[in-house]
């Protein structure tokens, strides 16, 4: 008898600590990757909140999602008033490599860089007050030349090419320089019209149409819709519940999200990007 409880006493205690190891190891897990590992097939939800200034984290992301045989569809939530252009683009070129299903669900606002970044999935939803659209490029420069006469500050400057200091504060720009910027700022303006036309295909929307409200104009996911740059009003919900519908996931989809804890260092990085930001010229972006 006593040897019998003794034996049920060690099947109960292997048993709780079995559990404990089990739990211990799912919280190792999750503190590891950033998101609980749970089975069966999933969504995964990338957020691109904010000025868009740096790639890094969103396409680091889209890298892990592609690699997860279990994530079927990725949605997209833009709260995004745009930003540079280079991060922008390279956020688009990362998700138009990726063979699964994406959607996108705006928030608040996603205008600029942030509609552009859009265009790379395969269906668009938008509240019916969201801000989308400010399809347009915009370079601004500071000119205190009048400042520096007023205190008698001048400046000598050297350089290697007429158009070496081309755009700096301490003067104004001269009409050669300003037909300079304008034709980079129409190439730049030219890529965001093929990105639009490339992710509306399926709406058939010219490219005529889209040069004709490419003019930098913001508008309200309703009027979004009548013009064919978003597919369908609807909040985060609705597009996760879409999402998995398209990849074939049976039910309410398991959402997996990258949980964001960030060091001192990249904190730090971050402010830095976000410096190299405010002085950047060329941007995709909603000018308020």
């Amino acid at each position: 008898m006593e040897r019998r409880k003794k034996i049920i006493i060690l099947a109960v205690v292997s048993g709780i600590l079995f559990g404990l190891i089990e739990i211990l190891f799912f919280v190792v897990v999750f503190f590891i990757s950033g998101e609980p590992q749970m089975p069966g097939d999933k969504v995964a939800l990338v957020e691109i909140t904010g000025p868009i200034y740096s790639s890094r984290g969103v396409i680091s992301e889209i890298h892990r999602y592609k690699e997860d045989n279990s994530v079927k569809a990725i949605v997209l939530r833009i709260d995004s008033p745009g930003g540079i252009v280079a991060p922008a683009q390279e956020i688009y070129r990362e998700l138009t490599k990726i063979d699964k299903e994406i959607v996108t669900s705006m928030g608040s606002i996603a205008t600029s860089g942030g509609y552009y970044i859009a265009c790379a999935s395969d269906w668009i939803f938008a509240n019916p007050g969201t801000l989308t659209g400010s399809i347009g490029v915009i370079m601004r420069f500071t000119t205190l030349e009048e400042l520096f006469k007023r205190f008698g500050i001048e400046r000598e400057v050297i350089k290697s090419g007429s158009y070496k200091d081309a755009g700096s504060a301490y003067r104004k720009l001269t009409p050669e320089e300003k037909k300079l910027f304008q034709e980079t700022i129409d190439d730049v303006h030219s890529q965001f019209i093929d990105a639009v036309f490339e992710g509306r295909k399926h709406k058939k929307l010219t490219r005529e149409q889209i040069k004709e409200i490419a003019d930098g104009r913001v508008m309200s996911g309703k009027q979004a819709m009548e013009k064919k740059l978003i597919d369908q009003l609807g909040g985060l919900d609705d597009a996760i519940e879409y999402a998995g519908k398209i990849a074939g996931i049976e039910g309410k989809p398991r959402v997996i999200k990258k949980r964001i804890r960030r060091s001192l260092l990249e904190r730090l990085i971050g402010e830095a990007d976000q410096a190299i930001y405010n002085q950047a010229g060329l941007r995709y972006e909603l000018s308020l």
